[in-house]
């Protein structure tokens, strides 16, 4: 048998840990940014100006404004709809309100036939974990979050109990956990039961607290994450049972301020949850997980304007026109910002517009699942990695139910919408008249067909 000589053993086995050396050595320098951690952070009725990275100049944001400094901020990013059912039911399922079985606040409770993000994260062997407000089941139990994807949810599942930031209990999967100290009035014709007269334990705290523990529970295995805070959304029977429905344990830096006390009490809710991105951004540096964590920072629509605040007070929807529950740019434009590290280019600003069901095929990108239905969404990682954007046709909501019927369409810097059943369709440039300010439709016949045209192939079924 021949044999190599012992000089040319050797040599190989030199070449080949060498070769081995290289391939860790390339892998350690060229780290790819697929599955990584995801938190999905989703405020409530956050306006689009209500941040510091935004424009606002009153309330304090320094860790969100840190999270835009050190990731990406995108300009024209919209939520699902612009009340907060619909918007979360076009999150969980990447599908657009011309395609999802609701497109108002009427109860909706997730059938078996859904998929979830959360379900198509925990088949790929992440553990998914969220705190804050479903929305999605029904008295029985049915869709429930631990039915529906959720391996861990601690926070809400009745959509109106979550208005009450002090209420009786939360839900930790199937079982109710106790919040010491809280007291409710009795229900009447003004409070249905929803506002407290002794308060202690505030539920946003507790969930925060939750949201934390899971992270360092799950520190060493692949996380998705969802923080569906209620901050700043407010409890409307306390606004209109107590005159200030803005529920926050103190004012904070705004206690001394002149203003009425729902504005401070908004503006500390703000910066209350700045604070806690900032313990967050902390937590995921302890944990040395910084670096393999891609964080999103939205909100689920337009600022509101109930409880005893008013959105103009801070300017909350910018120059935008509308608020919540209007289907103009201030109804549905949000904040978003997406982090991590060493993969999506720090500073930066992506003015492409995109919505809330683009997330769903973006987070599965990311942990390299393959879809096996059709979405609505597109994925922005190539976006987030500092590439060209993906190219896209239009974008579509529609409100109908609970005595609207409003649909809205964008295609490029066209914006078309119908306020209401037997309005004409409206046409604006949002290049030249950001605002919506000024209506184009008669200067621009061409154009208003083919948005009617989009509207039209919006609420076809999916191939």
């Amino acid at each position: 048998m021949f044999k190599r000589p012992l000089k040319i053993k050797k040599a190989i086995r030199i070449r080949f840990l060498l070769g081995v050396c290289i391939i860790i050595l390339f892998g350690f320098f060229c780290k790819s940014p697929q599955q990584p951690n995801i938190i999905f952070i989703m405020c409530d009725d956050l306006g689009y100006g209500d941040l510091g990275c935004y424009g606002q100049s009153v309330i304090q944001t320094p860790n969100i404004d840190n999270l835009a400094a050190e990731g990406m901020r995108f300009t024209h990013f919209y939520s699902g709809h612009t009340v907060c059912r619909p918007s979360r039911l076009v999150l969980w399922t990447g599908l657009h309100t011309g395609h999802t079985p609701i497109s108002s606040n009427a109860r909706y409770v997730f059938r078996p036939e859904d998929v979830t993000i959360a379900e198509l994260f925990r088949e790929q062997g992440y553990v998914v974990g969220g705190v804050g407000k479903w929305s999605m089941y029904d008295a029985e139990m049915n869709g429930h979050p631990n039915d529906n994807g959720f391996d861990f949810w601690m926070g809400y599942l009745d959509q109106s109990e979550a208005h009450n930031y002090y209420p009786l209990y939360l839900w930790r999967n199937k079982s109710k956990v106790p919040l010491e100290g809280n007291v409710l009035y009795e229900k009447n014709s003004v409070n249905r039961g929803f506002v407290a007269k002794s308060r202690r334990t505030y539920s946003h705290d507790v969930m925060t607290d939750e949201a934390f523990r899971f992270i360092r529970e799950n520190a060493d295995h692949p996380f998705l994450l969802h923080i569906h805070w209620t901050i700043p959304h407010a409890n409307n029977q306390a606004g209109r049972f107590l005159g200030n429905g803005m529920e926050v344990p103190d004012y904070g830096p705004y206690a001394e301020k002149s203003w009425p006390d729902a504005e401070k009490g908004f503006a500390a809710m703000v910066s209350r949850m700045d604070d806690d991105v900032g313990e967050l951004l902390a937590l995921l540096k302890e944990l040395s997980i910084d670096d393999e964590t891609m964080i999103f920072f939205t909100s689920d629509n337009g600022p509101h304007h109930e409880g005893g605040h008013d959105h103009e007070f801070f300017d909350s929807n910018g120059q935008l026109r509308g608020y919540k529950r209007d289907l103009y740019e201030g109804g549905i434009r949000a904040p978003m910002i997406v982090r991590r590290p060493g993969v999506v280019p720090a500073g930066s600003i992506n003015d492409s517009p995109c919505a809330f069901w683009d997330y769903l095929p973006t987070a599965c990108d990311l942990a390299e699942i393959k879809l096996s239905h059709p979405v609505d969404g597109i994925s922005l990682l190539p976006a987030l990695l500092g590439e060209a954007p993906p190219a896209r046709d239009y974008l579509y909501w529609q409100f109908k139910g609970n005595n609207h019927d409003k649909i809205a369409v964008r295609a490029d810097w066209w914006k078309a919408v119908r306020p209401a059943a037997d309005a004409e369709l409206e046409l604006y440039n949002l290049q030249n008249d950001p605002s919506e300010q000024t209506n184009i439709a008669d200067d621009f016949p061409e154009i208003l067909e083919r948005m009617q045209s989009y509207a039209d192939d919006a609420v076809m079924p999916l191939k």
